[in-house]
């Protein structure tokens, strides 16, 4: 992996969106989104089912491209720049039907990036050894994908993302089909890959804010960010549909809890750093 992030780097944009706009089969799944996220950040995406978060991320890595406003990755059109983050997409059964080894599962992620040879150089597949053996999997290397446990395939899609050596690395549901202590391994491992890149992951359980998370995103249609491992009363409206100042508690995993805040109608970053400068 690359060595660890350069202060004079740490804090740029990595991600920005201005007033981006998405909908689907003309239902609108996201209005006027605004959201930067800063070089080393280590960003949970939560909300309900249905809310937009796999939307939101496909739209920073440029697989969707939104209605309305303006995305840029690393600087630049997420087209032009994609190369360079890692995406682990949610768990897919299809994934265990591919008569493929767990090597080659993982080699597949330098595709991007070693053209159209077809072979991988030995190079290549120590690069994805060094991933497999990071992850817990290099045991496993020559073994069957359509073999492998929920938790060990999900360990095994991450190797294939981080093999690029992306500058970002997204996860969508990473801790699906996960037992609590290989959770809890896994965020200890992305928060070890947090010195070296920027992390933004989805869950729809606010139990899994772990103690490593920086920032939070909360999406329903709306976005709203705030700069710390809590859920402010504004996200807990859009998860419960009410007004909530009492304290959630994280469970399962080392966690912080999660503070009171005055209430604030707000869906950009700027204007939330005033919030709660007595905590």
């Amino acid at each position: 992996m690359r060595e660890h992030l350069p202060d004079e780097k740490s804090g740029e944009p990595v991600i920005q969106l201005k007033n981006v706009q998405f909908s689907f089969d003309k239902v609108l799944v996201l209005k006027d989104v605004n959201l930067v996220i800063n070089r080393g950040d280590f960003v949970a995406i939560i909300g309900p089912n249905g809310g937009g978060k796999t939307t939101l991320i496909k739209i920073m890595l440029g697989l969707l491209k939104p209605d309305a406003g303006t995305v840029l990755l690393l600087g630049k059109p997420p087209v032009k720049s994609c190369r360079q983050a890692g995406y682990m997409p949610q768990y897919a059964t299809g994934e265990k039907d591919f008569p493929i080894k767990v090597i080659d599962v993982v080699l597949l992620g330098l595709l991007g990036t070693t053209g159209w040879r077809p072979f991988f150089s030995a190079s290549e597949r120590q690069k994805a050894e060094k991933c497999l053996d990071m992850v817990g999997m290099l045991p496993l290397s020559m073994k069957k994908v359509g073999e492998l446990s929920g938790g060990q395939l999900q360990r095994t899609l991450l190797a294939r993302a981080l093999v690029s050596e992306p500058e970002i690395l997204f996860l969508d549901e990473p801790m699906a089909n996960i037992d609590v202590g290989g959770q809890t391994m896994l965020f200890d491992l992305l928060a070890k890959l947090n010195e070296e890149m920027t992390i933004v992951f989805v869950t729809h359980d606010v139990g899994l804010l772990s103690r490593h998370v920086k920032s939070v995103v909360c999406v329903n249609q709306k976005v709203f960010f705030h700069p710390a491992a809590e859920i402010t009363p504004d996200m807990a409206y859009m998860l419960m549909g009410e007004k909530c100042s009492m304290d959630l508690i994280a469970h399962g995993v080392p966690h912080r809890v999660l503070g009171h805040h005055n209430h604030h109608d707000h869906n950009d970053n700027d204007s939330l750093k005033q919030q709660d400068k007595g905590r």
